[in-house]
């Protein structure tokens, strides 16, 4: 009997051994991942970044291109009917 249970003995520890080794490499496979992924991600927020800056001028651009002749168009009638009242 005392046989069995160092036979077992043996083999739990051997089992616990195993579990640990491979706990390790999983633990050191899912440390890399995650750096993996979090470089990813810091090179995805940084491109998504460029792209809004992006947009902010080109957005900028548009809204000057649209909104000046507005404004030119606003004095200039602003304009014209300050003149037509005047003429009296």
């Amino acid at each position: 009997m005392d046989w069995f249970n160092q036979v077992d003995a043996t083999y739990r520890a051997d089992l616990r051994d195993l579990n640990e080794v491979n706990f390790a490499r999983f633990d050191a496979k899912l440390e890399q991942r995650t750096a993996q992924l979090d470089a990813k991600l810091d090179q995805r927020v940084a491109e998504l970044r460029r792209e809004i800056a992006e947009t902010k001028v080109s957005l900028i651009k548009w809204m000057f291109a649209f909104w000046a002749p507005t404004a030119l168009g606003t004095v200039g009638t602003a304009l014209g009917v300050a003149s037509l009242l005047l003429r009296r």
